[in-house]
């Protein structure tokens, strides 16, 4: 069995890479194709099915706005009549302001998506006329590349001049 990180041949059943200290314990199992299915959690399903909104709509948007203005008049009544309310009612505010952000959101998605109707969605753009497109060059107008920085300044080995050969001073012919 290879390491695909590092293609290190690796005894049968090995858990790790002894090159790189990959896992390479599923290896044998993806080549097979029969990965194991690990169980799903229910925290992270629950957390994925948070995430996922449903699509906007005006009813819910204006459902959660309603309840952010519900809250704001509440707090402001504690706050005013309830003894001991002016201490604790900016607590109230928090819901409000989740509500109230809530339903404008979804107010504002509603009416992208085209819950509004179609007299409030913007005009679509159109393609441009074939005319005013400018046709592709032809391959025989390409132009040569800009020169390079480094052109002319490299020195090629057949070009160098022969090497000098002294020889020793008993070889030489006196002149």
């Amino acid at each position: 069995m290879f390491c695909p990180k590092c293609a290190t041949q690796n005894v049968e059943g090995a858990k790790f890479c002894r090159s790189c200290g990959a896992n390479i314990s599923l290896i044998p199992h993806a080549l097979s194709g029969q990965l194991p299915i690990a169980p799903a959690n229910e925290a992270i399903e629950r957390a994925f099915r948070r995430k996922r909104r449903k699509e906007p709509s005006l009813a819910e948007g204006s459902r959660l706005l309603m309840m952010g203005i519900a809250f704001v008049v509440v707090s402001i009544l504690i706050g005013k009549y309830s003894p001991g309310g002016w201490s604790w009612w900016y607590w109230m505010l928090i819901p409000a302001a989740t509500f109230l952000g809530r339903g404008i959101s979804d107010l504002i998605r509603a009416r992208q998506a085209g819950a509004f109707g179609a007299a409030q969605r913007s005009p679509q753009v159109q393609a441009p006329n074939p005319i005013q497109i400018p046709s592709p060059r032809s391959t025989s107008e390409l132009m040569p590349p800009a020169p390079s920085v480094t052109e002319g300044t490299t020195r090629h080995l057949n070009a160098e001049p022969p090497p000098r050969h002294f020889d020793s001073v008993e070889n030489q012919k006196p002149s």
